[in-house]
């Protein structure tokens, strides 16, 4: 009889790891869908500033106001993380000196 149990152990030990190494094959296969990254822009305590007259960026602490030649984004267009959709966007737009948007070309 404590052979059977010996035996039951195993095999469901070894369904168990099985399972176990489906499960981590699937993750590989689907890239970790639903687990993604995205990285902030700026640091806590940090909002993002705009270079006028260029598609540059910088972060500002929240106490400060915007280092000369940089102002804040405006508003509703403020890139969160990278490469979110005003993140991308003010790769290809710049403020210009009158605070006019202008597309970089």
């Amino acid at each position: 009889m404590n052979v059977s149990r010996r035996t039951n152990r195993t095999v469901t030990a070894t369904a168990l790891g099985t399972a176990l190494a489906a499960g981590a094959a699937l993750l590989a296969l689907t890239g970790c869908a639903g687990f993604e990254y995205r990285e902030d822009v700026c640091g806590g305590g940090e909002y993002p500033v705009l270079w006028v007259g260029g598609t540059g960026s910088a972060c500002v602490p929240d106490a400060e106001e915007p280092p000369s030649g940089y102002t804040r984004y405006p508003e509703g267009k403020v890139p969160q993380q990278v490469d979110d959709k005003w993140d991308v966007y003010w790769n290809t737009h710049m403020l210009d000196a009158d605070g006019k948007v202008v597309e970089v070309g």
